[in-house]
C-alpha cells in the first residue's frame, strides 16, 4: 500500500524521497535546533518526555532511536531511561554530526552511538532492541510499511515502539489557528534561519499528508504490531503511538 505521505518529497526532482530527505536534513544540519526550538516554542520538549515516560514500566536497556537526527531525543532518553546503550540511526551525516557534538558534550559518547542507516533496510540482526523511538520522523519515510516491518524485525518479542509525530488539529479553533501556523509562521521562520528555502514548505505539507490517530494505530497493527495505541498532546499538536511486538 502507498501513503499520501510518502509522495511528498521536498525538492522538484527525480530522486527518490530517501535521497532527498537526506539532501535536505545535511543542508539545515546547523540551524536545526534553533529551528525547531524556535517554531516549537520548546514544547516538543514536554513532548517527548511524556513519550519517553510510557516505555518505563519495561525499563528497556538497549534502544533504537531512529530518525535521530541531532540527537535530542537519544538525549533526553538516557536522562529518562537509563538504559545501557542507545544507537541513534540516520540518513544524514550533517544530522547526527551535530548530534555527536552534543552526546560528547554532555559525557555520553560511551553511552549514546551513531551510524547513518536507512531504515528502509536496516544493517541489524532480528531481535536486537528493547526498545525503538521515533520523534518527528515516520512521515519522511520513503516507505510506511517497510520501515514499520524492519523496526518489528529488530526489536526483541514484547519491545515496544514509542512514535512522536506532529498531527493536524482536528477542532476549532486550534485546527484554524494551526493552518495559520504551519502555513505562514513556519515557511517564514523557516526562510529566514535557514539557507534552504523549502525544507520549511516541506514540513508543514507532510504533516498535512501524514496518516495519524486510528488510521496510525491500524497500520501498526497491520504491519505486525500488537496493543497500537495513541495520545494527543497539546491540543493535538503533536501525537504520541505506542505499540509492541
Amino acid at each position: 500500500m502507498s501513503y499520501k505521505a510518502e509522495k511528498v518529497v521536498p525538492y522538484s526532482s527525480t530522486e527518490n524521497k530517501g535521497a532527498q530527505v537526506e539532501r535536505m536534513f545535511d543542508s539545515i544540519a546547523e540551524n536545526y535546533d534553533t529551528l525547531n526550538h524556535t517554531m516549537s516554542m520548546g514544547i516538543d520538549i514536554g513532548w517527548r518526555k511524556k513519550g519517553l515516560s510510557m516505555l518505563k514500566k519495561n525499563n528497556p536497556q538497549h534502544i533504537l532511536d531512529i530518525a535521530t537526527g541531532t540527537g535530542d531525543l537519544a538525549i533526553q532518553a538516557y536522562d529518562i531511561l537509563s538504559p545501557q546503550h542507545i544507537l541513534g540511526i540516520d540518513i544524514s551525516e550533517g544530522m547526527m554530526n551535530v548530534g555527536r557534538q552534543k552526546v560528547a558534550k554532555a559525557g555520553l559518547s560511551d553511552k549514546i552511538s551513531f551510524e547513518k542507516q536507512d531504515c528502509m533496510a536496516l544493517r541489524i540482526e532480528d531481535n536486537s532492541f528493547d526498545a525503538a523511538i521515533v520523534a518527528f520522523g515516520v512521515r519522511n519515510f520513503e516507505g510506511l510499511d517497510k520501515g514499520l516491518k524492519e523496526i518489528l524485525r529488530v526489536l526483541k518479542p514484547g519491545g515496544q515502539l514509542m512514535i512522536l509525530e506532529l498531527s493536524t488539529p482536528q477542532h476549532f479553533p486550534m485546527k484554524q489557528a494551526y493552518w495559520l501556523y504551519s502555513r505562514l509562521f513556519i515557511p517564514t521562520v523557516g526562510r529566514l534561519i535557514s539557507k534552504d528555502k523549502t525544507a520549511y514548505s516541506y514540513l508543514p505539507k507532510s504533516i498535512e499528508a501524514f496518516i495519524q490517530g486510528k488510521d496510525m494505530t491500524e497500520t501498526l497493527l497491520k504491519n505486525g504490531f500488537r496493543k497500537a495505541i495513541y495520545k494527543t498532546y497539546t491540543l493535538g499538536v503533536c501525537s504520541m503511538y505506542l505499540a509492541e511486538k
